[in-house]
């Protein structure tokens, strides 16, 4: 499925190439603008049969009001998918975009953290928001369980280019969502005054950026541990997220591999964090869930509703769980996503959930139904371990290396086996060998003064 939508993209982009005044980095914008709306066009079509089916013996006329009831963006007639198609081939529909390529956090890794962080009533704060994925998802999940996201929560985002904020506020439009949506540079604005305000905050920020003014943040009551002295951007965000949060609040943010090992001033800072016991549960990810780069990362997870009574750190290792979409590229499926989710849930003595499949894999794992250490995946470490790692945050450093079950398998077929494909392999090396011998003897005698 996902490389049958690779080569239609591939072919929307020549079409652009060729017939378009975009350039490369600009394709996005009417491609997703067209996307969301053929998605909100489908949802309006399926809410107004169920309004026109209900409506049928009532005097009443159906109202903008009855969409917005089902969660639904509505459209004008000129506004909808099937109005564009039929315009004339040369009329002018999609304006002309300014920017693209906006880095966008996997879907998978968002769902992760929903699960994680739990976000089910109260204000959801992004300040690096994007596309506004991890808002929908947090309305998804709370929709899940039976809940209507517009009743349970409130969404408050950040974001630094005007493209992009127009682009979240689609997105969350097409769900039947709404939110404050600022346009800021979350570095030296915060446009929501956002310190001790919020129940969970969700974000995937640019790693490790470079070049941020620290003699602007330096006195930013957002930054209580204090500027990192390297420049790097990545505490500062940690600080950010953590900040925004009240007193129950909590965080999940995905982050560079480096932060969880960083040193100087921002082991002083990690000290800090760890030492206020606000960190809850660190989980490591592997590479190729991004699209565009293959750098691995890690999700990490605060909490303060508990940081006067917790003394450790649950750490999962999820670098081999994935699916394997195609050469590159990897995700969570639905089923591991909830297996991840569900140790978490454990950990904390809360009911774990299955209604994505992961009854068998808690069953092999977590046979009593309790939580319990496994080697190479998870495994709870008190504040005294941390010390004694040098105040690491590294999950590999905690759940030491599953135990490796020994080879099924009789020792001279597996050799036999073996031979039999070293001398194909040897066979068909020589045969390349004798091609490319007589390649260079036919180019030496078609060219003799060379």
């Amino acid at each position: 499925m996902a490389s049958e939508t690779e080569k239609r993209l591939w072919y929307v982009a020549d079409q652009l190439r060729a017939n378009s005044r975009l350039k490369s980095s600009e394709y996005s914008v009417p491609v997703l603008g067209l996307i969301s709306l053929r998605f909100a066009d489908y949802k309006f079509t399926v809410a107004k049969q169920e309004i026109e089916t209900h409506r049928i013996s009532s005097r009443r006329g159906i109202t903008k009001a009855d969409y917005q009831a089902k969660g639904v963006l509505f459209l004008p007639e000129n506004a909808r998918f099937s109005y564009l198609l039929n315009l004339p081939e040369g009329e002018n529909i999609v304006a002309e975009g300014q920017r693209g390529g906006e880095f966008f956090t996997p879907t998978s890794l968002v769902k992760l953290i929903v699960e994680v962080i739990e976000p089910y009533h109260g204000r959801i704060y992004d300040p690096a928001c994007g596309s506004g994925g991890m808002f929908v998802q947090s309305a998804n999940f709370v929709e899940r369980h039976k809940k209507n996201p517009n009743a349970e929560i409130s969404i408050y985002g950040q974001e630094k280019t005007a493209e992009t904020v127009r682009l979240c506020k689609m997105n969350l439009a097409v769900h039947g969502l709404s939110g404050d949506i600022r346009q800021g540079n979350t570095y030296y604005e915060d446009f929501h005054s956002s310190v001790g305000k919020f129940e969970f905050v969700m974000a995937n920020p640019p790693f490790n950026v470079n070049g941020v003014d620290k003699e602007k943040v330096r006195t930013d009551n957002r930054f209580v541990y204090g500027v990192p002295k390297p420049d790097n951007a990545n505490y500062l965000w940690i600080q950010a997220f953590l900040s925004a949060l009240n007193e129950n609040g909590r965080a999940g943010f995905v982050m560079a591999n480096s932060a969880s090992d960083a040193r100087q001033s921002e082991l002083e800072i990690r000290k800090k964090l760890i030492e206020d016991r606000v960190v809850d549960v660190m989980i490591a990810i592997g590479p190729n869930f991004f699209y565009t780069v293959t750098l691995p990362c890690t999700l990490w997870f605060f909490d303060k509703a508990h940081s006067n009574c917790r003394d450790n750190v649950l750490f999962i290792d999820a670098r081999g769980l994935y699916q394997q979409i195609d050469r590159a590229h990897r995700e969570f499926t639905p089923e591991q996503i909830e297996f991840i989710a569900n140790i978490v849930r454990l950990y904390r003595q809360e009911p774990i959930e299955t209604s994505k499949g992961s009854q068998k894999l808690m069953e092999h794992y977590f046979p009593a139904g309790r939580y319990r250490e496994i080697p190479g995946l998870c495994n709870v470490a008190t504040l005294e371990e941390i010390i004694d790692q040098g105040y690491s945050l590294n999950p590999g450093r905690y759940v030491g290396v599953a135990e490796k079950k020994e080879d099924d398998f009789v020792f001279s077929e597996r050799l036999h086996a073996l031979n039999e494909e070293l001398e194909r392999l040897n066979a068909d090396a020589h045969e390349l060998e004798e091609k490319i011998a007589a390649n260079v003897v036919t180019i030496l005698e078609e060219r003799p003064d060379e």
